[in-house]
């Protein structure tokens, strides 16, 4: 439910990284959320959307009297995005800012951003139909076109009209802003710049990272786990820094797990990721650590 006016919270004190591309083009993005009930914003991954949004949305007086409203699509994500604004904002999580995914909740009589999984905001409408307890919906990720996310979608363009108190802002790297914009009658607001490099490189997986150079190449239907063992041995080989290896599920994350263990670089640690992993587990990859992780 709305919270009453006499429990209306005070905002920590925010501030911003000037790096991050999205937190240099704030007085834009919060001149666009104050004159627009919806907002796309279109950034690049790594331009600062998921952790900078919120406090843009405090600073407008949004959080006071109902909850900004933060979704991400996996619940690990949900937890380390309210574990960093939390730090940001120099709170503990579970006061200013909590999250809430299935079998975890950490929002607090003074929580003013909920940081959830999408589906933890979709179970939320059957009790709470037009999402009073919001005053801001952030539907972050809007790229990854979930069932949970298209339902949200959906369902916050018909309330909408009946909640002009509402703001929508959905933020998304890479979905058809047009399209989107079109549907909501939305502002755009597109950010671009990272604050960190990106090189792509492209390797069919027959062709062995490390072959020598007077070697053929390993034939066609090489198993797609030695490809990654090659291409993370090639990574480590170029100089420090932890490697992501992003496979489709958990079964090939666990093999990918297995192969780099069995066959991967020396004094590496292999850190398996995924959404059935239990809280302690998923915490590891954010722990202090001085060897490479995988």
């Amino acid at each position: 439910m709305t919270r009453s006016r006499s429990s209306i919270l005070t905002a920590p004190p925010i501030t911003y990284p000037e790096d991050l591309p999205v937190a240099a083009r704030r007085d834009e993005i919060k001149a666009a959320i104050e004159r627009n009930q919806v907002v796309v914003i279109a950034g690049e991954t790594g331009s600062g959307k998921t952790t900078q949004l919120p406090k843009m949305c405090l600073e407008l007086g949004r959080g006071r009297t109902a909850l900004i409203g933060h979704t991400q699509p996996r619940r690990i994500a949900a937890r380390a995005v309210a574990e960093r604004l939390a730090s940001e904002l120099g709170v503990p999580v579970g006061d200013a800012v909590g999250f809430a995914v299935r079998f975890d909740d950490r929002v607090g009589d003074q929580t003013m951003v909920k940081v959830m999984t999408d589906g933890v905001l979709l179970a939320e409408i059957r009790r709470d139909r037009h999402l009073r307890a919001y005053d801001t919906i952030i539907l972050d990720e809007a790229h990854e076109r979930s069932l949970n996310i298209d339902f949200l979608l959906g369902y916050l363009a018909r309330i909408l009209p009946r909640r002009a108190d509402l703001k929508l802002v959905i933020t998304s790297a890479t979905i058809d802003t047009a399209r989107i914009a079109t549907h909501f009658g939305a502002a755009i607001v597109e950010v671009s710049g990272r604050s960190f490099p990106i090189e792509v490189r492209y390797r069919d997986p027959s062709e062995s990272a490390l072959v020598d150079a007077e070697a053929d190449a390993r034939p066609e239907g090489t198993d797609i786990n030695e490809a990654i063992c090659d291409a993370v041995a090639e990574v480590c080989a170029e100089g420090p820094g932890d490697v992501l290896v992003f496979v489709p599920g958990e079964r090939d994350i666990r093999d990918a797990a297995q192969a780099l263990q069995q066959s991967g670089p020396a004094d590496v640690e292999i850190l398996p990721l995924y959404s059935r992993l239990s809280a302690a587990e998923s915490h590891k990859v954010f722990r202090p650590h001085r060897a490479r992780r995988v």
